[in-house]
Order: structure tokens, then sequence, then C-alpha cells
């Protein structure tokens, strides 16, 4: 970059008897917003990523694997139902750790007969849960949740420093269009 581009971006903060109050102002709204964006951003999006990965690992730690006997078939549906990944409802038993039976209705991969093990997650209170995501999964999605929240912390703070410039402009056109209405008769057209 030359010294004569770097001169023009750096107007506002050189002494100069055009350079009004206001062009101050914008430059440090424009520097504070940078560096809001920048700071403010990048510590949002690691202060999320590092709760969204306690959370997982939280999850993690509270949910095990139980083995289960499928009570009932799980009948292919006729046709797929949304969100449920192909898999159908079916009825499950299992033993907890306290020697306790649960029957309960979870989704179970379609085909199977009665009877057939099945791997079920359950959480502390030994209530059916869905299984955690792996340390490799839990850091990727906290890796995208931290990119999200450094994003929209960002595009907050951009638009913040928009509306304060909008301000500015909108009061130098209004600054503008009186000085203009005190000067512009001056310059009128005179016929004699």
């Amino acid at each position: 970059m030359d010294a004569r581009r770097t001169r023009k971006r750096l107007w506002r903060w050189r002494k100069n008897p055009l350079r009004r109050r206001d062009d101050v102002v914008e430059a440090w709204v424009l520097v504070g917003t940078w560096a809001a964006v920048v700071v403010g951003g990048t510590l949002t999006g690691v202060v999320t990523a590092h709760a969204a990965d306690g959370v997982f690992e939280a999850q993690r730690a509270e949910r095990h694997a139980v083995r289960a006997v499928l009570v009932t078939d799980a009948r292919r549906p006729a046709a797929a139902v949304e969100g449920t990944g192909g898999q159908v409802v079916g009825k499950v038993r299992w033993t907890d750790a306290d020697g306790a039976s649960h029957t309960r209705r979870t989704l179970v991969d379609p085909g199977q007969k009665a009877g057939s093990r099945i791997t079920v997650w359950t959480d502390s209170r030994g209530e059916l849960a869905a299984e955690p995501p792996s340390a490799t999964e839990a850091a990727m999605e906290a890796a995208l949740l931290g990119a999200a929240a450094a994003g929209a912390c960002s595009g907050l703070v951009v638009g913040v420093g928009a509306v304060a410039r909008w301000r500015l402009d909108r009061r130098r056109l209004d600054r503008w269009g009186r000085e203009w209405d005190l000067v512009g008769p001056e310059w009128g057209h005179k016929t004699g």
C-alpha cells in the first residue's frame, strides 16, 4: 500500500481545517466497532464453544448404554416419517442397575423381531434418553455453535456501528441543509 493511499484513509486523524467533530466521532466509531468485532466476537465464540463442550461432556458422563429387549416387532412403515432417521417406534424392556424392570416406547431400526437385543441410552434417573454425542461430534458441534455465536455478536456490533454512522450522516446532512438555506439565497441569479 503506498503512502498516498494510507494518508487518504487516515484523513480523519490528521489536522485539517475541513475536518469536523463528526468526522472524528465517526473514526472512533469505526475503531470501536472493529475492536468490538475482533475482541467481542472472539470472546463470545470461545465462551459459547466451551459452554457447549461442557454440556456435551456432562451428557456423556450422565448417560449410559443399557441392553434392552424388543417386546414388539418393529414393522417397516408404509411411508417414511420425517425426522426419525428411518426408525420406527418400538416397545422395549430393560433392567436398570437397581434391578428394576422398565418398559417404554422408543425409536428402533425397522424390521427387527420381538426378542431382539438392542442398545438404549438412559439418564441418571433411569429414563430413556438420546445417545450423547461422541467426543468428536461434540467438538464439531461446539465449534459450530461458537462460530455462530461469534458471527451473531459481530453482526450485532456491526449493526450498532452502522446505525451510529447513519445517525452521524443524518446530522451532517441536516447541518449542511441549514447552512445552505443561509448561504444559498446569496448565490442566486440576480437580474436587473
